[in-house]
């Protein structure tokens, strides 16, 4: 299917690894321009070039760090500059640490809002204008399933993410017609942020190998395996294509079907 993204402009946050690199990844497929963002340099230059060996269209890496509140502008201005205007946003931050309630500190709180929400916040608000003009645009955030279902030692998540959908739901009235937001909210995904997940798993104690703290990701998951990161980059892209026109304000759960929500 031709998403009909091909020359657009679109800015993906924290693209240089993980979901955000496969969502960075699908649009340059598409054919649409693409800023990818993150704060190891060469981790960055490894992920543009990576990327511009499978997109048909144009991909830009900006250094930046999203906990910097003058990180937005720069992304965006930069996005302005490179392509002459920025048609889709995605949203997206590294996932804050995996603790319990009684390990986290007050400071932690703290930056883990930061990160998860006013990156957000800023971005929005700096892109607002520019994803308004020439027939409007398109934006989605990246969250995670924790916002519908609690997990184990992940405090922060489970609590700070949800106000990412809540604002999501509210921009989707506040921004349309012009603008379009949605969210997606994945579960496990074979990712380094799930590698990270399953050694602390070991690391404190819970499980005895690196395998058997891997294998509790998928005993739970209905579809036998953990998500792939190219077809979530792929929804992503629809998401923001036009071809999901009367999609908006929803957040779409991305896991397998592990989660036992019914909303």
């Amino acid at each position: 299917m031709d998403l009909g993204l091909e020359g657009n402009a679109a800015l993906v946050a924290a693209s240089s690894s993980g979901l955000g690199k496969a969502a960075a990844t699908a649009l340059a497929r598409e054919g649409a321009n693409v800023v990818v963002n993150g704060r190891d340099e060469q981790r960055l230059d490894d992920a543009v070039a990576e990327i511009r060996e499978v997109g048909g269209g144009d991909v830009v890496g900006v250094s930046a760090d999203l906990t910097d509140p003058d990180a937005a502008e720069t992304l965006v201005e930069r996005t302005v500059e490179e392509f002459g205007g920025l048609d889709h946003l995605v949203t997206n931050a590294g996932g804050p640490p995996s603790k319990s309630f009684a390990e986290t500190t007050e400071r932690e709180w703290y930056e883990a809002y930061d990160l998860l929400v006013m990156s957000v916040v800023r971005l929005v608000r700096e892109a607002t204008e520019h994803l308004q003009a020439d027939g409007g645009g398109s934006v989605v955030t990246s969250t995670s399933r924790s916002v519908k279902e609690a997990l184990d030692d992940l405090v922060l998540s489970n609590s700070v993410r949800m106000s990412v959908v809540g604002l999501e739901k509210t921009l989707s009235r506040e921004l349309a017609p012009e603008v379009r937001v949605n969210a997606v909210l994945p579960g496990a995904h074979r990712t380094e942020r799930l590698e990270y997940l399953v050694q602390n798993a070991v690391d404190r104690g819970e499980y005895d190998t690196y395998e058997a703290s891997l294998a509790s990701w998928t005993d739970d998951i209905p579809v036998g395996d953990l998500g792939d990161p190219e077809e979530f980059g792929n929804l992503v892209a629809f998401l923001l294509s036009e071809r999901a026109s009367f999609v908006n304000g929803e957040a779409v759960t991305v896991d397998g079907g592990s989660g036992r929500s019914n909303l």
